[in-house]
């Protein structure tokens, strides 16, 4: 049977580790954690529930998780964020495929949870990631925000049943907090490409993005949490093109320019 070592990066993720570790015991060789230099207990949670953790100050999303890599003794990686759970279906067959051999890449079906619930609709699901692939054939590129897999050859990818439970946000405050963060990193991305900003995308991206979420992928099936996500996903729209424009704005006034133009 083949065997996989789980990869994981952390960086003060004591409230969530403890359950990702122990949903990977079933299906990993080993578990290797990298972790920026966590102030809370996440460091002891993890040697105590048996990983081999390495300290390495952040390098990036993408970076921290080929450096984490690296570290794995088997080919076949299974990567895994902190706030992640595999489910015991999706569990079964990871089994499974080890036990048959594995082969090209495998695609899991994240289930996110927001503000209390799991969310079935909209942008949030099915969320499909290949997750579990050979570390020789894969590595991650390093966007500053949503860092990609990129593959050295092309492979059949073989979607896992189950899913991977993805605890996201607690509460609206926390999920605003975050996104704002992250329409910063996305917009730094598309300066630096050469992207440049424009009044259509900054009036058409909002309620595109709003019907897409809502109507198209049928968010309102989950209710008011389903109305609330498609706003949040309209504004984030919104702010990362508000914050290009921003970005080039500081640059005329300091005579800086981006590299190539292209859109956004």
């Amino acid at each position: 049977m083949d065997q996989v070592s789980a990869v994981v990066i952390t960086k003060n993720e004591a409230h969530n580790i403890e359950r990702c570790l122990a949903s990977l015991t079933p299906v990993a060789d080993e578990v290797v954690v990298v972790d920026s230099f966590s102030e809370d207990e996440t460091v002891a949670i993890c040697e105590r529930l048996g990983a081999r953790v390495v300290r390495q100050a952040w390098l990036g999303f993408g970076a921290q998780k080929n450096f984490a890599q690296t570290l794995a003794r088997h080919d076949w990686v299974l990567s895994i964020d902190a706030d992640e759970v595999l489910d015991p279906t999706l569990q079964q067959a990871i089994v499974a495929a080890k036990r048959a051999g594995l082969a090209g890449g495998y695609e899991v079906s994240r289930l996110n949870w927001y503000y209390g619930r799991f969310i079935r609709h909209g942008l949030e699901y099915p969320d499909r990631k290949v997750r579990l692939f050979s570390k020789a054939k894969g590595s991650w590129d390093e966007s500053l925000v949503h860092e990609g897999l990129r593959f050295t050859e092309p492979f059949r990818s073989t979607r896992l049943d189950g899913h991977l439970l993805h605890y996201t946000y607690a509460s609206v405050d926390e999920h605003i907090g975050k996104a704002n963060r992250y329409t910063s990193l996305a917009a730094e991305e598309a300066f630096r490409r050469g992207a440049r900003p424009s009044i259509a995308h900054l009036l058409s991206s909002p309620p595109s993005v709003f019907l897409k979420a809502y109507f198209l992928k049928r968010g309102f099936l989950d209710g008011l949490h389903g109305l609330v996500l498609a706003v949040l996903h309209a504004n984030a729209a919104f702010l990362k093109r508000a914050k290009l424009w921003d970005l080039h704005r500081a640059a005329r006034h300091q005579g800086i320019a981006p590299r190539r133009r292209m859109p956004p």
